[in-house]
């Protein structure tokens, strides 16, 4: 089996949260055999920045419903969208 690639939109509560320490929440709460690969972020509107990690996962780990899920309880995420999925 491979891996599966998912750019998720990750919206911050407000302005004010600190990107990058979002990132690092982010990282520390993947769940076991995801990794993050690399974030853009997206202007949105009013100063809003959206962050888009790549999550990698493996194949058989059923999608990116457990980091989906782990990114939702992270302190400063108002909400989270899966942007793209494929296959590596």
């Amino acid at each position: 089996m491979g891996d599966v690639a998912a750019k998720i939109k990750v919206m911050p509560q407000s302005p004010e949260v600190d990107l990058d320490e979002l990132e690092d929440r982010l990282e520390a709460a993947l769940p076991e055999g995801a990794e993050i690969r690399g974030y853009q972020r997206e202007d949105v509107a009013f100063g809003l920045v959206a962050l888009l990690p790549t999550v990698i996962v493996p194949d058989d780990a059923g999608g990116t419903e457990a980091v989906e899920d782990a990114f939702r309880d992270v302190e400063g995420v108002e909400s989270i969208d899966v942007d793209s999925v494929g296959r590596l």
